[in-house]
């Protein structure tokens, strides 16, 4: 736990040093050029788009409906963070990620997004946050829970990967 807790302190003083730099050298690069069109192009066009970081989502709904444990674990860093919708437990390795899924597939669960607030913090990272609605089929019955998220992303070695998801059922009913 204290390797993923220093692993994400480490990000955010990366993320706040890659954001003061970022715009440390736009904001010089205007002054020198004059020209805040291709600066602030260059700058857009690495960064991934709102509807890009959505559709990550898709790709692990689309895990989900495997019912395979690993492929939905491969959506994860090495180094990720779960805090699970139907577990008291947080899940730290990719270990105890796969027991999760592997008890929460049995409830053949598929999720529609409800509600998504994306936030795109340079071209490697990302958050995602909103509502979404699980249907299940528990004790063989139809069944849904609405819950809260948060997705972190990172883009490691060319690939989107979830760093950090919490997943936590609505406290209030509909």
């Amino acid at each position: 736990m204290e390797v993923n807790s220093h692993s994400i302190g480490n990000r955010v003083i990366r993320l706040r040093k890659h954001l003061a730099g970022t715009t440390a050298a736009l904001a010089g690069a205007l002054l020198v050029t004059g020209c805040a069109t291709s600066a602030a192009t260059t700058s857009e066009e690495q960064r991934p788009s709102t509807e890009q970081i959505r559709a990550l989502f898709a790709d692990w709904n689309a895990a989900l409906a495997t019912g395979d444990a690993q492929k939905v674990a491969d959506r994860y860093a090495p180094n990720a963070v779960l805090l699970p919708t139907v577990s008291n437990r947080v899940r730290s390795t990719r270990a105890e990620i796969v027991d999760y899924f592997e008890h929460f597939l049995q409830n053949r669960p598929s999720g529609q997004v409800l509600d998504s607030h994306v936030a795109v913090l340079d071209a490697d990272d990302a958050i995602d946050a909103g509502t979404y609605r699980f249907a299940l089929t528990r004790n063989g019955q139809p069944a849904t829970v609405d819950a809260r998220y948060t997705f972190v992303y990172e883009k490691v070695d060319g690939r989107w990967l979830i760093v950090n998801h919490h997943s936590s059922a609505m406290p209030e009913p509909a």
